[in-house]
């Protein structure tokens, strides 16, 4: 995950699914979905910032419930170092 200030009053963000990770769309296009939908949740609270997930690991919907709590735990880390001056972070 990597984060830089917009300078914008909400926070956006990108998502990357590469092949390597996933052979199939299907399986590419439902991590984007789960990815921006847990984003989704999380949004008001971050303020001006760019956020671009790019997933190490595929998941399936078996791994739904694990994923969901590693993005919160990065989500919580992230309001916390962010809202500290800093350029540009990496979680």
């Amino acid at each position: 995950m990597h984060i830089m200030p917009n300078g914008l009053e909400h926070a956006r963000v990108g998502l990357i699914v590469g092949k390597k990770l996933a052979r199939s769309a299907v399986e590419r296009n439902y991590m984007k979905r789960i990815l921006r939908e847990l984003y989704r949740h999380e949004q008001g609270a971050l303020g001006g910032v760019d956020i671009l997930i790019r997933p190490q690991k595929a998941f399936t919907r078996a791994h739904f419930a694990q994923m969901e709590t590693e993005f919160r735990q990065l989500m919580h880390k992230l309001r916390e170092r962010f809202s500290a001056p800093h350029n540009s972070e990496q979680a």
